[in-house]
């Protein structure tokens, strides 16, 4: 039995099913932190051609029992629907999702700080079910530089995590990274890097999104930048279709179709579930002095609706089936079939 009653029951999802031409992998929406939320509200995104979907299970401001009932809760779930979800350990079970026609269903971890300094919690986290790290959530940590506080480079510590992060082969997500410490992680030179949810800094001057040096970086390791759906680093802050596309537009001419990937950061809604660990200093972590009001909320974010007609707006720009399909699924696809074990 799930911790919430409040979906329609799998049969009726499963009378929504419909192969769709060009599958599409969202490289990072969000959920609720709660043991509570019901995963079945995934089913949006499969109901609009997802067929992968990494989500959040925790960023630097969780502490770690949160984190940890969140993914025994979420693995449960998942395990509990095998009509709906596949759970992801390695690219063959996306593969079998497609084939069986579900959705694949990773975990992301936003930040280093619940590591707690041990690179072997990078491997207990890959056991549980995480694909992707990245060592910063806005703020700088022991481990490097967020995009949000002063640019230092990665530390010593950082460079062990990050080398454990290569050695579970996961990806190493530059997401929420300052730039030196993201060019750091680079440079070390151990394999592709990811920005699962980013956008380029020339179309949004934020310093949540990218510079052209970071693009170049990302893709000289034969990464992929996936654009994010947050109108706040869009050139649309009401995150309208088309600015997603002049995103893409701006990465593919750049560095090619085979380096661009797709996240919508969309957030689920909450219900009414308190996800908020106890004294968190929302100021802190989205700082005023940066445009935002204290909190990330409110933020107009692309939704899972949008999908189809992201698919259909690159079709009418030109862009030819091979470089839809790589954009949309197949370099993440791909660069999974290169990282994951």
């Amino acid at each position: 039995m799930l911790p919430s009653d409040r979906m329609a029951d799998s049969g009726e999802r499963m009378e929504e099913r419909a192969l769709v031409a060009m599958p599409i992998w969202d490289a990072h929406s969000c959920v609720p932190l709660h043991p509570d939320f019901d995963l079945r509200a995934l089913m949006r995104h499969y109901r609009n051609g997802a067929r992968f979907v990494s989500i959040n299970v925790g960023m630097d401001m969780n502490p770690l029992d949160q984190i940890l009932t969140v993914i025994a809760s979420f693995r449960r779930q998942l395990a509990a629907h095998p009509e709906l979800f596949v759970p992801v350990a390695s690219a063959a079970d996306v593969a079998r999702a497609l084939c069986e026609d579900k959705l694949a269903v990773a975990f992301d971890l936003e930040g280093g700080i619940p590591l707690c300094g041990r690179p072997e919690m990078v491997f207990l986290f890959r056991d549980l079910g995480v694909r992707q790290i990245h060592l910063a959530y806005n703020r700088n940590n022991a481990l490097g530089g967020g995009c949000y506080d002063e640019d230092v480079p990665l530390t010593p510590l950082g460079r062990r995590i990050v080398q454990a992060i290569y050695a579970a082969g996961l990806f190493m997500d530059l997401s929420h990274t300052g730039q030196r410490t993201s060019l750091d992680i680079v440079e070390l030179g151990l394999g592709p890097v990811i920005f699962s949810h980013a956008n380029p800094r020339a179309l949004a001057p934020d310093r949540r999104c990218i510079t052209e040096e970071q693009i170049r970086a990302c893709a000289a390791t034969g990464g992929v930048v996936c654009v994010t759906g947050v109108g706040r680093f869009l050139p649309d802050p009401q995150a309208r279709t088309p600015a997603i596309l002049a995103c893409i537009d701006h990465l593919v001419e750049r560095v090619g179709p085979r380096h661009v990937g797709l996240s919508l950061d969309f957030e689920y809604p909450a219900e009414g579930l308190d996800d908020a660990p106890a004294g968190l200093d929302r100021r802190y972590w989205w700082p005023p002095e940066f445009g935002y009001d204290g909190t990330p909320r409110g933020l107009r974010i692309a939704t899972p609706e949008q999908l189809p007609e992201i698919a259909e707006g690159l079709a009418a720009r030109g862009y030819d089936d091979d470089a839809i399909a790589a954009i949309l699924f197949g370099n993440m696809f791909a660069l999974a079939r290169r990282v994951w074990r």
